[in-house]
């Protein structure tokens, strides 16, 4: 059983597609992986990163419904049970199948789901998921801002991805809990904040600071505040769909928050609602206590890097800033599992946010695309070997039950997974419950 901090880092698999659906933006395909990924899980046994936030390409995966093409995942998903590390599966990053559309799609959820239960059905030892990564992004850059996949920029288009996606990724949990019971799942969200530039910026950078947290609010079946009500309601959203969402409530408890925390994620907001990078303010440290606050679940920082600028030691310096930061937030009693570098390899094109189709190197991996190890990387494997036998002893008494891959057929485990079968027949019976009077119950 792996009852340790976990020190985590990620190939990147963002897929969204631009200029109307005509060009895929495939980052596995175009930082590498493809070709080195044997080399790249080489990379994690020299770095002593033992937890790799990982998933099979959707668009070239997913043929269509009931039809899939495995063939990568069979190879790489043996090699990691195979080597004993533990993925945190990450199903879709930012895009979908041609076939599909994009987000706008009323069909996605549920097809997305049988893909989801497809995938536990051929991967029983796999314990950790992000189904969905970053919700509120996803559906902020395709539907509001008009930069990735339906290119749309209006609130009902935002309402529609972000009430997709978020079903999707509801659905999803409840098809893997009934394939693996003991699954856990890590939602990775960006945590955002938007200061006032000036008094008349208080309004709308209210508005954007509640808005953050439609998407967690949504998957984790809490209720949102009357101005968020009546903007979901304008932008579409029925009260069926909404009490959809309230009655999945029990899933949280599958859960654990990811907060990724980039320099982009604060912004200043001007008095006519419009935005500008306000840099690093108040810090993951802050922001994170918010959301736990709001939440108040297990946190895991699952996203941060820094591009490494002329003087080689930006990244680093960021690094250890951001580390600094989880240590803080730990200390003050918030259950914090675990910290990633995002992502093992530098990016391509994220300078411009994947807009473009530049084919440039972002440089903010642990290794460049040659697979160099750059400062960051030496800085990483060191703070892992400083820290990984000395935060489980000063544990504020939360233990994350993770299950290694070649554990799974172990009796203690089997024995756990029938308890949590059963003890979910009941969550799911409870929550069912009152959904018959739903129509009936004003918010």
């Amino acid at each position: 059983m792996f009852r340790t901090f976990m020190f985590a880092t990620g190939i990147e698999n963002s897929i969204p597609t631009i200029n109307n659906g005509r060009t895929r933006i495939d980052q596995m395909e175009k930082c590498g992986h493809y070709r080195y990924w044997q080399t790249d899980f080489d990379l994690l046994e020299d770095l002593d990163v033992q937890v790799l936030r990982y998933g099979p390409p959707l668009h070239t995966t997913f043929l269509g419904p009931g039809h899939y093409d495995w063939s990568f995942a069979d190879v790489t998903f043996c090699e990691l049970e195979r080597r004993n590390i533990i993925p945190i599966v990450d199903l879709c990053h930012f895009g979908v199948p041609d076939w599909i559309g994009n987000f706008q799609n009323p069909d996605f959820p549920e097809l997305f789901a049988t893909y989801a239960a497809a995938f536990a059905h051929r991967f029983p030892w796999v314990q950790l998921y992000t189904p969905i990564n970053e919700m509120f992004i996803c559906a902020q850059f395709s539907a509001a801002y008009g930069w990735w996949n339906e290119q749309m920029r209006s609130d009902r288009a935002f309402v529609t991805a972000l009430k997709h996606l978020v079903k999707a990724n509801v659905l999803a949990m409840e098809r893997i809990l009934k394939v693996r019971p003991d699954s856990l799942f890590v939602q990775s969200e960006s945590s955002e904040y938007f200061h006032a530039e000036n008094p008349k910026a208080i309004k709308p950078a209210e508005i954007m600071n509640a808005r953050r947290f439609l998407s967690l609010d949504l998957n984790y079946g809490r209720r949102v505040d009357s101005e968020m009500y009546e903007f979901l309601m304008d932008g579409g959203m029925t009260r069926e769909e909404y009490h959809f969402f309230l009655n999945r409530s029990s899933l949280r408890h599958h859960c654990i928050m990811g907060n990724d925390y980039y320099v982009t994620n604060e912004h200043r907001v001007r008095a006519d609602g419009s935005t500008a990078a306000a840099g690093d303010v108040f810090g993951y440290d802050e922001i994170t206590r918010q959301y736990y606050d709001r939440y108040k679940l297990p946190v895991m920082h699952t996203e941060t890097n820094l591009m490494e600028g002329p003087k080689g030691e930006e990244a680093v310096d960021w690094l250890w800033k951001q580390w600094a930061n989880v240590l803080l937030v730990r200390n003050t009693g918030v259950p914090i599992v675990g910290f990633t570098w995002y992502s093992l390899t530098d990016q391509m094109d994220w300078d411009v946010a994947l807009r473009e189709e530049n084919n440039r190197p972002t440089p903010v991996g642990l290794y460049d695309l040659d697979r160099n190890i750059r400062p960051v990387g030496r800085c990483y494997k060191h703070l892992i070997k400083d820290w990984c036998h000395v935060l489980p002893a000063q544990s504020v008494c939360l233990t994350v039950p993770v299950v290694r891959p070649q554990e799974v057929r172990e009796a203690h485990v089997v024995r756990n997974q029938e308890r949590l079968r059963r003890m979910r027949h009941t969550e799911v019976r409870e929550d069912e419950e009152p959904v018959a009077t739903a129509k009936n119950v004003r918010r």
